[in-house]
């Protein structure tokens, strides 16, 4: 395999440009461990991003002119400071999304949460990664896909998908299997139509990503023999095209602990972005113009993001 570095060197690297997109990961610890879990999340962990991190990351948001908050997890809504953040970032007139998971309404004490979205008009992008029971349970755990059907009906009871609400439910896709998604504007519309009809369920857009093949994914891919097959796929599906729309161009990510990372990928590879002294960058004494036109740290897993279509915490990129 051809390092991704050495790909993009001949296409003049990757460096960042003005920030649109303050991503936050509250930490790892969820209701669920879905096999393609990246973060590697579940019920038994314990990495929790504390109330001092919380308001740093605040504080940054304040002093600088990102327009949007992307929180995610873990489940971050299970986070006890999560209400602070996204009404802080409400009030600082940011743009706010969640990266949910649908199920976590049905925790003891959650259920509050599609009226909280609804009253503070928060994005949610919210995982079905496919429209079967069959397949969603497989992937996510047994019961999980009734479960998150109940959560989107309470959602659109809340205007959430619905064409003069303005509130915006996205819905993400993965795939099963070891493979690239399909297009995505064509799964889409099978989405809305099979949900529509079956569940009476409306949403605005699916986002397809492709699975990353680090952590928990790439373990799961090894015990069946599938990992390097895998990796020969996104190599071989390398699209250059991609490379001006990835999410590392526009997007910074902060860790539990604060530290700051090119995205959510790096972030679970431990891959921090540094000063010139190899110092990692802290929230807490972060200022935006610092990381302005710098390169961008990269591995192999990186062509997850660059074949095909694309993939990114929006879905294809071409």
């Amino acid at each position: 395999m051809q390092p991704f570095a050495q790909k993009i060197h001949l296409k003049n690297g990757l460096t960042r440009r003005a920030i649109d997109t303050l991503q936050v990961n509250m930490g790892r610890y969820c209701n669920q461990a879905c096999i393609h879990c990246h973060v590697e999340s579940g019920p038994t962990r314990t990495e929790m991003m504390n109330r001092e991190t919380v308001d740093a990351v605040l504080r940054f948001l304040a002093s600088s002119n990102i327009p949007t908050l992307d929180i995610t997890g873990g489940a971050p809504e299970l986070h006890p400071n999560f209400d602070h953040l996204v009404k802080s970032a409400v009030e600082l007139q940011r743009h706010v999304m969640d990266r949910c998971n649908l199920t976590v309404f049905f925790e003891p004490g959650k259920e509050y949460l599609p009226e909280f979205f609804a009253c503070h008009r928060v994005e949610l992008v919210c995982s079905l990664p496919c429209y079967t029971e069959e397949n969603v349970d497989k992937q996510r755990g047994k019961g999980t896909f009734d479960l998150s059907i109940r959560g989107l009906q309470d959602l659109n009871q809340w205007g959430y998908g619905q064409s003069d609400s303005g509130l915006i439910l996205n819905l993400v896709y993965n795939p099963v299997g070891a493979h690239l998604p399909p297009p995505q504007e064509k799964l889409e519309q099978e989405y809305k139509k099979i949900l529509a009809e079956q569940f009476g369920i409306v949403f605005n857009q699916l986002y397809c990503l492709s699975n990353m093949p680090i952590t928990r994914y790439a373990t799961h891919l090894k015990l069946r023999g599938e990992y390097d097959r895998y990796m020969e796929l996104l190599e071989s599906s390398f699209n250059g095209a991609t490379l001006d729309e990835v999410m590392c161009r526009n997007l910074i990510s902060v860790g539990w602990e604060g530290f700051i990372y090119d995205c959510d990928f790096n972030q679970m590879l431990d891959l921090a972005v540094r000063d010139g002294q190899g110092k990692a960058f802290h929230v807490s004494s972060l200022d935006a113009a610092q990381l302005l036109s710098r390169p961008i740290t990269v591995a192999n897993h990186c062509y997850a993001c660059t074949a095909g279509a694309g993939s990114s915490c929006g879905g294809a990129l071409t």
